[in-house]
């Protein structure tokens, strides 16, 4: 009777430890918010909480929150020098006879990569900031 409780705990533990580990190495996020400001265009800022997986890129990002928020839609555009670029957000798409694009900011600061390429930090607020490049 004792060797047959052993031999459960036994399993049990074993069971729980891979679990753990699954759990751990699987399902590790990285919580952040994202915010859209469109002031060229009168809309009211808005922002989201997600969350990316721990090493995942700001794409991720996107991507979860469109399918928790559908309104919430986006496109990109394959550069052959830069990678993936940013084109519109909700509908509303840069353009070069408008100087007008989409900055990418963590806080106020630029980012230095795109959104294929850019890891968040933990709890960082992305802004996704809809300008123009003229003064």
């Amino acid at each position: 009777m004792a060797s047959t409780r052993m031999a459960i705990l036994s399993m049990v533990i074993l069971v729980f430890s891979i679990q753990g580990t699954l759990t751990i190495a699987g399902e590790a996020s990285v919580p952040l918010s994202l915010s859209v400001v469109d002031v060229l265009n009168g809309k009211s800022p808005q922002t989201y909480f997600t969350s990316v997986g721990e090493r995942g890129v700001l794409l991720g990002a996107l991507s979860r929150i469109h399918k928790s928020h559908p309104d919430f839609t986006y496109t990109t555009t394959l550069d052959q020098n830069y990678g993936l670029r940013l084109e519109s957000v909700n509908g509303v798409a840069g353009n070069p006879r408008d100087q007008t694009f989409w900055l990418l900011l963590s806080e106020k600061t630029p980012l230095d990569v795109g959104i294929g390429c850019y890891i968040p930090a933990p709890n960082e607020h992305i802004v996704l900031n809809f300008t123009t490049w003229h003064k």
